[in-house]
């Protein structure tokens, strides 16, 4: 722990990547602390997706460019054409997009609408702004808390079925129980990474990660009935 390296792990066709940096610790330690007002959260969550991205980011597709410096002619590289597309699951997922477009602002925008039924813990979709082709782009999905990972295994599914090149999840945090669903589900049907800042102990009997941050929604922008 905080020595500023990133920990990959493969499984099967899923990697999982824990990315392991003392500011990273300090800010989900001020996420997780249930004494901070939402506008700090909020900033936070800004910052520590900005942290996240630049790991998830580090594979993302290149092409040369020719440019000239005040000095010579150069071969530089831009990031490649279909841009990728970064896809914040509504509506904690927006908390997270700002950070994410701050350090990829060429990047594309798509939305899911997605919550869970608090009975039977599936996610249900109930918004959509994506292309209807995905072929060929890298997309980035954001969703702060990986749980029973229903909600981002219906993501990906979307996803991957119209064409997406690959997917990368970003989640602050996560539980084993949701990565083992994921990892069971995608199989050998797509790359998928998934980065996360720290995967905790289990869920809860109401589907909450422990010790995790409690409702990420709910803190950054209120509860609602």
């Amino acid at each position: 722990m905080g020595n500023g390296k990133a920990c990959a792990r493969y499984i099967r066709s899923m990697e999982l990547q824990v990315i392991s940096h003392p500011l990273v610790e300090h800010k989900l330690t001020t996420l997780r602390d249930k004494t901070t007002p939402s506008p700090v959260f909020r900033q936070l969550v800004e910052e520590l997706i900005m942290l996240l991205s630049y790991e998830a980011t580090r594979d993302i597709l290149t092409e040369p460019k020719e440019i000239e410096t005040p000095v010579a002619p150069m071969t530089g590289i831009t990031i490649a054409y279909p841009r990728p597309i970064v896809v914040p699951i509504l509506r904690a997922g927006l908390g997270m997009l700002e950070g994410m477009m701050r350090l990829i602002p060429a990047a594309e925008v798509g939305f899911l609408g997605l919550k869970r039924d608090e009975e039977t813990l599936e996610a249900i979709t109930y918004a959509n702004r994506l292309p209807d082709s995905l072929e060929g782009r890298q997309c980035f999905v954001l969703d702060p808390m990986l749980a029973t990972g229903h909600t981002l295994i219906d993501s990906i599914d979307y996803l991957l079925e119209r064409g997406a090149k690959d997917v990368t999840a970003i989640c602050i945090l996560a539980a084993p129980e949701g990565l083992k669903n994921l990892e069971e589900h995608i199989g050998d049907r797509g790359d998928v990474r998934v980065i996360v800042a720290a995967v905790d102990e289990k869920l809860n009997e109401k589907g909450y990660i422990v010790p995790g941050l409690g409702d990420a929604g709910d803190r950054l922008y209120g509860i609602v009935d």
